[in-house]
């Protein structure tokens, strides 16, 4: 059986929990530093490489797949269409293109508009025959285009926030997480383009065997992402309270419930949703539960 080929970073925001997830799936990497590793315990081959020549390298067929920013996908493309659906296909300047086939939940960050601090900003018409900095052309071409406002757009790579400083732009388009590196340098952000997080992507046409061991590598993936929304809570309550707590605690598909030793008190055992966790724990307090316990959960399997 021939290796399936995935590519990451080689360096950067990425590639630390690239590695990451695929350790959670089961799949240990480690390439101490070269170029190229091999998996344990799965048949897969890592590649290490710049962000911005993953999308050529998937296209090409030079590698099956590959993890990166979905605003580098979409910069790579010929035609730009920003969408919040999974499963689209970018076409890439060559006319060829890749499937994005999973969002990943982690490298989250925002593509935004800044301007120097001191300007009054209103909208998007203040870009109006100005030059904004930036590392995606064609991202902000696309949306200027959308808004109606002509702009020159000055193509740099790396130290994007300076450009105004430096008289070298008006304003930036830039990745932005916390926003403290347009802080130290005197911007605000007035608009933001999209929102970006680790993607994979796929080559179109992978011949069955590969494609079979990428779905397998999807399949753990999703369980792992699926967990990561999920507690699971332990918790003891007296026998009158249980139809009620039931009610918030339905689980995948109904709680489980112990009888404890003590009389008239029983364990119940469910999983609760990350996102409204402290709020349902308020709520089964006042319904009597006691000794709550919640563990994290490794893998979902639906």
């Amino acid at each position: 059986m021939s290796n399936l080929r995935l590519c990451i970073q080689k360096g950067g925001r990425l590639s630390e929990k690239s590695l990451g997830l695929l350790n959670q799936c089961g799949v240990s990497v480690s390439n101490g530093g070269s170029l190229k590793a091999e998996a344990r315990h799965f048949p897969l081959e890592v590649l290490f490489l710049r962000d911005d020549d993953i999308p050529q390298a998937v296209q090409d067929g030079v590698a099956d797949a590959g993890i990166l920013g979905e605003n580098v996908v979409l910069e790579s493309g010929k035609k730009i269409d920003v969408v919040e659906k999974l499963g689209f296909g970018v076409v890439l300047e060559s006319g060829k293109k890749i499937d994005v086939v999973e969002k990943l939940g982690f490298g989250r960050c925002r593509l935004s508009l800044a301007v120097r601090r001191e300007e009054s900003y209103d909208d998007t018409a203040w870009f109006e025959g100005k030059k904004i900095a930036t590392t995606y052309p064609r991202i902000v071409e696309s949306y200027l285009r959308e808004k109606g406002v002509s702009a020159a757009i000055e193509k740099i790579n790396g130290s994007v926030e300076i450009a105004p400083s430096i008289g070298l732009a008006d304003g930036i388009c830039d990745i932005v997480s916390t926003g403290s590196t347009l802080l130290s340098n005197g911007l605000k952000e007035v608009e933001t383009i999209l929102r970006s997080e680790a993607v994979l992507v796929k080559h179109p046409s992978l011949d069955p065997e590969k494609d079979a061991l990428l779905r397998d590598l999807v399949f753990r993936i999703q369980s792992v992402l699926k967990a990561s929304e999920f507690k699971y809570i332990l918790l003891n309550a007296p026998n009158e309270a249980l139809e009620t707590i039931k009610q918030e605690l339905p689980g995948m598909k109904s709680p489980t419930i112990l009888p404890l030793a003590k009389e008239g008190w029983s364990s119940l055992h469910s999983v609760i949703r990350e996102d409204d966790f402290w709020e349902r724990i308020g709520r089964l307090k006042d319904l009597g539960a006691e000794g709550i316990l919640v563990c994290p959960i490794e893998k979902m399997i639906l």
